[in-house]
């Protein structure tokens, strides 16, 4: 049977780390240009870089809660065999999607987080190659698709975790009586 501390642990977890994602969503990095006009250049200015610690935080928060439902499920491939059944293949099938879904939410958090953290550094005196200053910031929806990742890879986990749990509870389906049945014999 599926642990309920566990799940609500990992449910937590998940939890946390979509809230994250969003607060990074909602506080990436903005930039306006500043000019000088004593020196004659342009020169960006960015505001607060706090989205990129919101972006680490669910990357870890994720991170943490993939690694409990995996080390409690022995990542499906140590301890005794499943029995067959509908149970063990959804949990394959799960197995597989989880994985995707997590590494999916975890590079867009990284490449968010580090795209965000990214600040221009060159001022120009107002051209840089004929075109205008650029201040460049990070895309908008780069941790909003992170969050999704994380709501998919939190529904998935959740759904593997009681199939692996199913298929590991279930006894062998072939195993007969432990004595011998001569009642037909009398």
């Amino acid at each position: 049977m599926a642990s309920k501390l566990l799940m609500i642990t990992v449910f937590l977890l998940n939890l946390i780390a979509f809230g994250l994602a969003v607060a990074a969503e909602r506080r990436r990095s903005t930039a306006k240009i500043k000019e000088d006009s004593e020196n004659n250049y342009s020169y960006c200015i960015y505001d607060s870089d706090i989205a990129t610690g919101f972006g680490i935080g669910a990357f870890l928060f994720l991170l943490v809660s993939q690694l409990i439902i995996m080390l409690a499920s022995r990542c499906f491939c140590c301890g005794k065999a499943l029995s067959p059944g509908g149970s063990r293949a959804c949990a394959v099938l799960l197995f597989i999607i989880c994985w995707v879904t997590f590494f999916i939410a975890e590079v867009c958090l990284l490449a968010g987080s580090v795209r965000n953290a990214y600040h221009t550094k060159y001022r120009s005196s107002y051209l840089i190659n004929d075109k205008p200053l650029s201040c460049e910031t990070l895309r908008k929806g780069v941790f909003a698709a992170g969050a999704a990742f994380i709501f998919f890879t939190s529904i998935i986990s959740q759904f593997y975790y009681v199939s692996y749990s199913k298929a590991r509870g279930g006894g062998m389906p072939y195993a007969g009586e432990p004595g011998v049945g001569m009642a037909a014999y009398k």
